[in-house]
């Protein structure tokens, strides 16, 4: 049985070896081999991300076309990158990519940092802010006011709580999406919901498709679940989605799930448009693919010009093909551990059904608090507190990283709460261990790709400002220079959480 999940087209391969920029040669170096040279840019396409671990590459024959060279140089190109690990091969099945054995790969404790020590590390592990205060306070008040009548029964509802239930069905509606209560099931926060969709449709070995890079603690909650994740590379900077890709996989790879986060893409902050998301659902329904959609993201909107597209499943009347997820966690407060599902109404029962033998049901107090919250109008209040903060957030960190490694590269995105930074040829992991060194946490880009791509890459997120920005920076600047010099090499790679 093939081993690839993916294929790359000759033609596809080609286009992004020659978009590479070669590194400046020093003085009286010589150029590389061509045969090296390409296994060199096949490589750091891999570790970047942009071919998927576990693609098919083309026969030696086809690339040597699309690249004009002979077949002597692909051949011997493809046998360096088979001796260094980053391709294997099987008679009948062609070739495809891989990743050495000692490359760091995500790792599976993924701890936040103790508030103790929040003194002396400054966090840029987990993008999430402190609770919008003094909204936090007023919905747990208004909660206990309420509680008294489901103090009276059994207090499981595994549905959700019917009011907030009714009030998030009728968020939908108001946005142009006709939503009963029946299509809404509540969850302990996304990553619940997540893992709920997950066990319902794809049992241990299903394939499910992933944009690459992505959120790195839902592809380990895969990984667990024992799903085969197909990567699906994003365009560069803030693209978005790479509909030919896309089109490509869902038809080759035919996978059960695809998860996407259309809103403020998390690590890259990408925001995927209208036909975007039109394309992706019309594939995903012909390719009989479930697609489950996170908008986590959706509210946080940090440039006023910005104008939203419509939301993924406004491109689904039917229901038969898009699964939502929201949540309380990244718009109000990540202590907020409510999120929930929008669904065809025999996709919630069935999510329910199953729900009775993993955690029952959601805290009542927390989701009469978010019922308050939106009922009152303190949802929106809150959520512009947010916005605002995590904008002048943004607007620091990319000052400071911009002055203190200005060879680093990045977009700016209009939204969200993550920058996703290529690290001038640095290795994120080393950068990660290095960081730790002199007190800075940051993530490294492998732990959002499957089976460590994106070694050249870290994640910051909109968590600090001001000064506090100016001395990350600085700190990460002081660790960049650890890993130039070598002295951040040769370390494990620590365990950081990203949410």
């Amino acid at each position: 049985m093939a081993q690839w999940t993916s294929a790359v087209g000759a033609a596809q391969l080609a286009r992004q070896l020659r978009a590479q920029q070669p590194r400046p040669a020093g003085p009286g170096a010589r150029r590389p081999p061509a045969y090296r040279a390409l296994a060199d840019g096949v490589r750091l396409l891999v570790l970047e991300g942009r071919v998927p671990v576990a693609a098919r590459l083309p026969a030696e024959r086809e690339l040597a076309l699309a690249l004009s060279v002979s077949r002597t140089t692909v051949a011997a190109a493809y046998e360096a990158l088979r001796t260094e690990g980053f391709l294997e091969s099987r008679r009948g099945a062609g070739s495809w990519t891989a990743v050495p054995a000692g490359n760091p790969l995500p790792a599976r404790g993924l701890e936040p940092l103790p508030p103790e020590s929040l003194g002396s590390m400054i966090d840029l592990g987990c993008a999430s802010l402190p609770a919008p205060e003094p909204w936090l306070t007023r919905a747990v008040q208004g909660a206990i006011e309420e509680l008294a009548p489901y103090a009276h029964t059994h207090g499981d509802y595994p549905a959700g709580l019917p009011a907030l239930r009714q009030m998030i069905a009728d968020r939908y509606t108001g946005r142009g999406i006709p939503t009963m209560p029946e299509q809404i099931m509540v969850t302990t926060g996304a990553m619940g919901a997540i893992d709920a969709i997950c066990h319902l449709f794809a049992g241990r070995g299903e394939r499910i498709a992933v944009e690459s890079p992505s959120y790195a603690n839902i592809l380990q909650l895969m990984r667990e679940a024992g799903a085969r994740l197909v990567p699906v590379a994003m365009e560069e900077g803030l693209g978005g989605w790479d509909m030919n890709r896309w089109r490509q996989v869902l038809r080759d790879a035919a996978p059960r799930l695809a998860y996407v986060v259309a809103d403020f893409h998390n690590p890259t902050g990408a925001l995927a448009d209208e036909d975007q998301r039109r394309e992706l659902v019309d594939a995903a329904r012909s390719a009989g693919t479930v697609l489950v959609v996170d908008e986590t993201m959706n509210e946080l909107c940090l440039d006023p010009d910005v104008r939203m597209p419509r939301r993924v499943c406004a491109f689904d009347p039917a229901g038969s093909t898009v699964i939502t997820v929201g949540s309380a966690s990244k718009a109000f407060w990540a202590g907020m551990r409510i999120g929930w599902v929008r669904a065809a109404p025999d996709v919630i029962r069935s999510l329910v059904a199953a729900r009775a033998y993993a955690d029952m049901g959601t805290p009542v107090l927390e989701q009469l608090a978010v019922n308050w919250l939106m009922r009152t109008g303190g949802w929106e209040e809150a959520v512009q507190v947010r916005r605002d903060q995590a904008r002048e957030n943004r607007d620091a960190l990319v000052a400071a990283v911009r002055r203190e490694l200005p060879d680093w590269e990045f977009s700016v995105p209009r939204g969200g709460l993550t920058l996703w930074v290529r690290t001038g040829g640095l290795s994120g992991s080393r950068l990660a261990v290095a960081g730790e060194r002199v007190g800075v946490r940051v993530p490294s880009g492998p732990r959002f790709g499957v089976d460590g791509a994106f070694e050249g890459y870290v994640r910051l997120p909109f968590t600090v400002a001001g000064p506090v920005a100016d001395e990350a920076a600085a700190r990460l600047a002081a660790a960049a220079q650890l890993v130039g010099s070598g002295a951040g090499a040769g370390i494990e790679a620590p365990r950081t959480f990203v949410a």
